[in-house]
């Protein structure tokens, strides 16, 4: 079943000023989010201890709360409900060294009056482990971008490889920019979510630029314009139907999936939805700012077939030596 028929031609390009438009309200709102508000960051990456509690019955978070509160070690204290009414986290940031050694067995000692409970998890970070943490993400996400940048540099042309990292560069302040709005943790799951984000987009930027390069080496059209909107088109339905789909399987997640994966589940539906307009409204028209000439590409493609045919004859002639 096709939702978009592959033989009409729609004018994407003609969109592509007010869709640029509403790309820039986003990206730059995003940017101030991130310097003004910056990244709120998880146990993983900035250093600190999770602990998972399971009650019997409805567990009694302001009395928890309260309890940790008159301690005074605690910094940053967080405890919040996770999945239901019965089972809480507790999270503080920062140094645990005047805590005791076994934090399980003093969290129980400080709660046994609460209810009965069950002690399910202890995470415990280090700052410096989380500070290497942060800076191999950075890093991964860095070397994913070069990566990109010289893969596409090699199958196509400069100019697509330069509108595919604008698009990548795009996509990721924009799911940044929605991870801070809404003050989600950013940890190693979420790090998870915008590298797939990257190679999803990159994956449909990549469909829609080899369209584009096979429509310019067979469309009578000598303009740019015309085989974006043709390629783009002939490719929409194809777009639509795995971006759904992917969509429809990541909601689900959210909803079903518990409060672990939310933030990841979360960052994903964001980065699906931008990845995908921006492949089709960022990246193709791109190709236009960087001045593509359509003949100049077809000049290299012609001269590329014929160095390959006499690479190809003098083969033959040294087979049969003649040469």
């Amino acid at each position: 079943m096709q939702f978009f028929s592959e033989k009409k031609i729609y004018d994407f390009m003609k969109m592509r000023f007010v869709a640029i438009s509403l790309s820039f309200i986003l990206f730059f709102g995003s940017l101030y989010l991130l310097f003004e508000r910056g990244l709120q960051y998880g146990i993983d990456f900035s250093g600190g201890t999770l602990i998972q509690l399971k009650y019997e019955n409805s567990a009694p978070i302001a009395q928890i709360r309260e309890i940790l509160n008159k301690t005074g070690q605690f910094q940053n204290l967080s405890v919040t409900e996770f999945g239901s009414k019965e089972e809480i986290t507790i999270r503080f940031l920062g140094s645990n060294e005047n805590l005791s050694n076994d934090i399980g067995e003093y969290i129980n000692t400080l709660l046994k009056d609460t209810g009965k409970f069950e002690l399910r998890r202890v995470d415990v970070v280090g700052p410096k482990v989380g500070d290497e943490l942060r800076n191999k993400g950075l890093m991964a996400i860095i070397i994913s971008l070069v990566a990109i940048l010289i893969y596409i540099a090699i199958r196509f042309e400069w100019r697509f490889a330069m509108a595919a990292i604008i698009s990548e560069i795009h996509d990721i302040v924009i799911v940044l920019g929605f991870i801070s709005l809404l003050r989600i943790d950013v940890n190693l799951d979420t790090l998870a979510a915008v590298l797939t984000v990257l190679g999803y987009s990159l994956n449909d930027t990549i469909i829609i630029f080899d369209r584009i390069r096979e429509g310019i080496k067979t469309s009578k059209e000598n303009i740019l314009s015309p085989i974006i909107n043709e390629s783009v088109s002939a490719t929409l339905s194809r777009t639509v139907l795995t971006s759904g789909l992917t969509l429809a399987t990541v909601v689900i997640l959210y909803f079903f999936g518990g409060s672990m994966i939310e933030g990841f589940s979360l960052a994903l539906i964001i980065g699906i939805i931008i990845g995908t307009l921006s492949s089709i409204f960022v990246a193709s028209p791109t190709l236009l700012w960087f001045k593509f000439s359509v003949l100049d590409f077809r000049n290299k493609e012609l001269e590329k077939l014929k160095q390959k045919q006499e690479k190809e004859r003098n083969r033959a002639l040294y087979e049969k030596g003649i040469v």
